[in-house]
């Protein structure tokens, strides 16, 4: 599986990206906006940091708006990805873009439906929104089921990119059921170390070692 970092923080993608835990970054208007920089200064620096895909989101609701921005965005660097939204001029964008060799990310999934329409426009990712469905007690896990065996059915190219992570229990399911790529916020994947019988062995290791009296070099 692999894992994109959905931040626009630079010094924590660095820091995960030097543990080798970072395959791309997913960012959005609402991450730009937290980051407080210029898109394109903040885009250029993290694309810089990562060789994965860099996806980088357009603003514009009619196609051919959204064409120009995406060939704009594009041009930041090689390893960019066009974000689109899950609309009809969305999926315009995408075939038009796709067939012009950019990769494209295709956002705001909430049914097996769009992500049909997604794969035969061309879209290179997919982005199915697991917590969003689970706000509304939707199975948002089950939608990454659904994708995978359509695509599978017939050997779509796109790749399930599971979003909206909320839970380290949403990572490790979403890998289960078969989903290409998790993108989450550094923190949750952080937290994918934690373990409270890990945290409880440690402290006896260091207990017996005190007792001990010895020391390592």
């Amino acid at each position: 599986m692999k894992f994109f970092v959905d931040t626009a923080d630079t010094a924590a993608i660095r820091e995960l990206n030097d543990l080798g835990m970072v395959d791309g970054v997913t960012t959005n208007p609402s991450l730009i906006l937290k980051s407080g920089r210029d898109i394109i200064e903040v885009t250029k620096e993290i694309c810089d940091i990562v060789e994965g895909p860099v996806s980088a989101e357009v603003v514009a609701k009619d196609a051919a708006e959204m064409i120009r921005e995406g060939k704009h965005l594009a041009e930041i660097a090689k390893n960019i990805t066009v974000k689109v939204p899950l609309t009809w001029d969305g999926l315009k964008a995408c075939k038009a873009l796709s067939s012009e060799g950019h990769m494209v990310n295709v956002t705001l999934c909430f049914s097996a439906a769009q992500a049909i329409l997604a794969a035969k426009a061309g879209a290179t990712f997919i982005s199915p929104f697991i917590g969003r469905l689970d706000d509304i007690n939707l199975d948002g896990m089950q939608l990454i089921e659904d994708i995978r065996t359509i695509y599978d059915n017939y050997d779509f190219r796109t790749e399930i990119l599971a979003a909206s992570i909320r839970s380290v229990n949403h990572i490790t399911d979403a890998a289960r059921v078969g989903a290409d790529v998790i993108t989450a916020p550094p923190a949750v994947i952080k937290s994918m170390v934690n373990h409270v019988l890990t945290d409880k062995g440690l402290a006896q290791f260091d207990a017996d070692w005190a007792k001990t009296g010895q020391k390592i070099g």
